[in-house]
């Protein structure tokens, strides 16, 4: 069983990973799974994840206080903004417009009432 979890956390962060320099792909929330999921399988590749450099400090402000940075909000919120904005130039139909802004502003709404981490 620790060999599934091990290899669901190794394709969470890979997936978190990509996420950092693909604006679509969500990074934090990868990261937190395989924070997860190592911690069910290693704690020596769990304490490797949550005190990595890079990777690290956002995952310990979601575990401490459920906190995202002001600087992840803004660019969570430039992502979404040009989703939108491309789903409005390639012309989808008003439906599905308006089914993907009620979703984005309920991604915006919880993103941006977490508390904030302090740097």
């Amino acid at each position: 069983m620790r060999l599934i979890w091990a290899t669901f956390g190794i394709l969470a962060l890979c997936f978190g990973t990509v996420g950092i320099v693909l604006p679509l792909v969500p990074t934090v929330p990868f990261l937190l799974l395989a924070a997860f999921c190592f911690a069910q399988s290693s704690p020596q590749l769990h304490n490797w994840l949550v005190n990595h450099a890079v990777l690290g400090p956002p995952i310990r402000d979601w575990q401490a206080h459920g906190a995202i940075r002001r600087p992840a909000k803004l660019m969570a919120t430039a992502s979404i903004a040009l989703v939108f904005g491309l789903s409005v130039v390639l012309g989808l139909g008003w439906h599905i417009l308006a089914i993907q802004a009620a979703v984005l502003c309920a991604v915006l709404l919880f993103i941006w009432t977490r508390p904030e981490a302090a740097r």
